[in-house]
Order: structure tokens, then sequence, then C-alpha cells
């Protein structure tokens, strides 16, 4: 049980530590392009406020005269400054005027040709040439009020702006310095969650060890009382859900099944709780109409079972432990594998137990005697694979049970629970 838990916290952890390093990746693949892009608009501003400038000096602060005079000492005065291509067109579109740096000129066959500016809003183009260089190409209008675009169109600017390998380099060192921020802060916050998920964890599997244990001291009361009634020890009961759970496990039955197998195996005869003790307790053979009433606790243990959630798994083998493999049980009179695999496992079970233990009425039967009785009536009362299965453990189980009285049956099936449901 101890390593159990170790194992799922230790999941818990490396599933935490692996959703830490996914969402760092993303973030920090986000925060990098979200970081360029940032540093790109800021490039962009300056274009914007440099291009805004110059027009307008070279208009001599009169707003209203065109930039058809001053478009060539605009266009310069621009590639002097933050931009290596500078073109001036008026209003319409046409151009007027361009200007280009040695480094302009290096790269403006690359640069792909468009139609006339009608952009009413600053833009701008990111671009990446063959040739590895990386250039912004801008594209800002130029409003008589720079402060209130559509106050009356004087123009445009196109700057085209080679970023040097300085300022190239010193935007990716800041979009990889907020990426790497982002990144440690994902893994950060998942070193903070990861104690307290697993101490919520590890309170959560105490309440869950603590509401299983009721549900299984509950089903042990629940049983110990039918074996009161039954003027039985209670022994058989936890002799034969250990005998079915350990032929299920040699079958292959694992979790939900296994605890099915277990629970139904331990609570098979709860219906007799509602079986009157005349019919129950009468120490000789019962009559026609005595036995249909009896043959009743099946159908009152469905209903048992059915209205306690945690005990509904028992359903199968508490419906369907009277059903032979020939079709000529009852209460339903199901054939072969119509009837539920558990079940069939406990009439193995159950009746290799009841032949081999002492009875007010009778002695232990050897142990040859028993299992030529399962032999035989294989095919007929149980499944044959079953019986199959369950001769060469018979011995072993035999051994193991021989002389042990209450307490000890029932530590034999703890050590089942334990491992099957998960608590100790």
């Amino acid at each position: 049980m101890a390593s159990t838990l170790r194992t799922y916290r230790r999941l818990v952890a490396s599933r935490i530590a692996a959703v830490s390093l996914i969402v760092a990746a993303l973030v920090s693949v986000l925060a990098w392009f979200v970081s360029i892009e940032n540093l790109e608009e800021e490039a962009v501003g300056l274009a914007v406020e440099e291009s805004r400038r110059a027009v307008l000096q070279m208009n001599a602060g009169d707003a209203a005269r065109p930039l058809v005079a001053p478009a060539e000492e605009a266009a310069r005065l621009l590639t002097g400054g933050f931009f290596d291509i500078a073109e001036i067109y008026d209003e319409r579109g046409e151009r007027l005027a361009e200007h280009a740096t040695t480094r302009g000129e290096a790269v403006e066959a690359q640069l792909q040709r468009h139609a006339r500016p009608q952009h009413t809003r600053p833009g701008y183009e990111s671009l990446h040439l063959p040739d590895g260089r990386w250039v912004l190409r801008v594209f800002v209008p130029v409003w008589r009020d720079a402060q209130q675009p559509g106050s009356g169109l004087l123009g445009y600017v196109e700057g085209v702006r080679v970023v040097p390998d300085w300022q190239r380099d010193q935007l990716r060192s800041d979009a990889l310095g907020a990426a790497a921020l982002a990144a440690l802060a994902a893994i950060l916050c998942g070193l903070v969650i990861t104690p307290i998920v697993m101490h919520l964890s590890r309170d959560n599997e105490r309440k869950a060890q603590q509401v299983l244990a009721s549900h299984v001291a509950m089903m042990e009361a629940l049983g110990r009382a039918i074996a009161k009634r039954d003027s039985d020890t209670g022994a058989h009961n936890y002799r034969v859900a250990w005998i079915a759970a350990r032929l299920g496990e040699t079958l292959g039955l694992r979790d939900e099944a296994m605890r099915a197998l277990i629970i139904g195996s331990f609570l098979h005869d709860v219906g007799k709780i509602g079986i009157p003790d005349r019919i129950l307790l009468k120490p000789g053979r019962l009559d026609d109409d005595e036995m249909r009433v009896m043959r009743t606790h099946v159908a009152l243990g469905e209903e048992i079972v059915a209205d306690i959630p945690w005990l509904a798994a028992a359903a199968q083998v508490v419906a369907c432990h009277h059903e032979k493999w020939d079709g000529s049980g009852y209460p339903r009179g199901l054939a072969g594998e119509a009837i539920p695999l558990a079940a069939r496992i406990f009439a193995v079970a159950d009746v290799f137990d009841a032949l081999c233990s002492r009875r007010p009425y009778k002695e232990p039967m050897p142990l040859p005697q028993v299992l030529d009785i399962l032999r035989r009536d294989a095919n007929s009362h149980f499944d044959p694979q079953v019986v199959h299965t369950f001769v060469p453990m018979a011995a072993d189980l035999h051994a193991r049970l021989d002389g042990l009285d209450e307490a000890a049956c029932r530590a034999l099936l703890h050590e089942r629970i334990t491992h099957h449901f998960g608590f100790a």
C-alpha cells in the first residue's frame, strides 16, 4: 500500500513537472513573439514620429503648404536619420521624391513593389530578405494636424530601415530575456504548486481511505449479521470470499471486476435477512412452499445491494449464485456464459468450502472426494473452464484454510482486500 501511494505521488509530481515544462515552452515561445512584435512596433512608432517631423519641418511649419517643393529635401533628411530608403508621396499617392543610402540601394531590388499608397493609418512590414538581412518597411500618412488623423491629408511617407546587426541582436536578446522570464515563472509556479497539490492529494487519499475502510466495515458487519441469523460463525463468508478471490486472480480478474467478486462473495446470502426464522432455522428438510420462500432470498439480496451504491457491484454474484451451467438453477434459469463470470467463480468456491467444512449436520469431506464432485458436476452445475482452473489450486487453498478460526480467515481475506481495494 505504501509503495502504491509513493508511486501515485511520484506520478502526480511528474505530471505537474511535465505540465509546467510544457507551459513554460509554450509561454516562452509566445513571450518571444510578443516581445519581438512590441519591439518592432516601438521602432515603427519612432519611424512615424520621425516621418511627421521631417515632413512638417520641410513645410516650414506651414501645414497648408503642399509637399511638392520640399519633397527631395525631406527624403534626404529622412535617409540621413532613421531610414535607409525614404519615398515621399502627395495626397493622391503620386511619388514626389525618393532617396536611399548605400545600404538602402543594396536591398531596394529585393523589395516588392506596391501600388499607390491609400492607407489612412500607419502600418509596417517586417521582412527577412534572402541574404539574411532584416528590414522594417513603414507606411505613414501625414495629416495637417498630427494629433487628429483625418484632419486633411498632406501626403505619405514610405521608409525602409535595414536593421543593423547590433540592433537586431539587441531585439533578439530582449525577446529571449522575456521568454526566459516567462518560462522561469511557469516553472516556479509548478514548483510552488507541487507541494500544495501533494498535500491536497495526501489529504484526499486519507479521506478516501477512511471512506473505503468504513465501507468494508459495513460489508463485514452485514455479512456477520447474516451469518448469525443463519447459525453460522461467519467464517464461511470469509473463507468463500478468499477462495473466490484467489480463483478470480488466477482467471485474470482485475480492478472493478475483482472488487465486485469479493464483495459479492462475502454478501452472497444477504437476502436471507428477509427470510422468516421458521424457515431459515428449520432443522429438517424444507417442503415445497418453504423452499419457494427460501429461494426469494436471491431477489431480496438484489434489492438490498442495489439500494447501497458501494455494494451495487455485488449484484452479479448475489443475483446469480444459484444459477447452474446447464440452466437448471434459479431464479432466472440462466445457462452457460449468460451467467456472470463472478457468479460462476463463486459457485465453485461456495460448493468447495461447503464440502470441505465441518457443519452441525456433517463432517468435512476428504479433498479427493470433493474434487471428484467438482469434476463430475462440471458442464452441469459448474463452468468447466472454472473447474479446470480451480482443481490444480485446490490442495494449496485447502491447506491454507485447514484449522483456521474466524479471525484467521478474516486476516486472509483482508490481505486480498488490501491488495485489490488499495488500502491497509
